[in-house]
């Protein structure tokens, strides 16, 4: 917002900086980022409310990325804290390198681990549910039209390696983030 100036957030002439402090400069973002603020009361969110991350941890305000004035890049700002999630890995699961923020919200959701939605609807954005092998027990075969689908499982029941992975015995397609 070209309106924001330097006491839109700061007092000047005061010996206490509140943008200085985790939960108080929180509340001065809130001022304007009401959204961010409800997203943050959700179920499943950053802990920034319960001040052990503040907006400036992943945000510049003075910055000149324009893209949500984050430090980085969205990944590079999210490997900041989960550098497990980076890889490089032997299999890489492509959303993950191209933007954490496909599967994922930054501030807060009503899923866990901040996904935009819950599974399957999450993967199946990309991903056939009808390309299962007929092997797996936790697949049945849908009335009429010959399809696998799982059956009263999540995604990552079987797929739990879903940021990537470095197994050798899963090289194929389809079966590289299986356990």
């Amino acid at each position: 917002n070209r309106d924001v100036v330097c006491t839109s957030c700061h007092k000047i002439h005061s010996s206490h900086d509140k943008t200085r402090d985790k939960r108080e400069q929180t509340e001065i973002c809130f001022n304007c980022h009401k959204q961010q603020r409800s997203q943050l009361h959700r179920p499943s969110h950053h802990p920034v409310l319960e001040g052990e991350m503040a907006c400036s941890d992943c945000h510049n305000v003075h910055g000149d990325n324009p893209m949500q004035l984050v430090k980085a890049s969205t990944n590079e700002t999210c490997y900041t804290c989960h550098m497990e999630k980076r890889g490089p890995f032997l299999h890489n699961h492509q959303p993950v390198a191209e933007d954490c923020g496909i599967c994922h919200s930054a501030h807060g959701t009503i899923t866990d681990n901040l996904l935009k939605y819950r599974q399957p609807y999450l993967c199946q954005g990309c991903h056939s549910h009808t390309r299962h092998p007929t092997s797996s027990p936790s697949l049945v075969t849908a009335p009429g039209s010959g399809r696998n689908i799982p059956q009263g499982r999540g995604c990552v029941n079987c797929h739990t390696n879903i940021h990537g992975s470095n197994s050798t015995q899963n090289a194929t397609p389809g079966t590289r983030f299986v356990r």
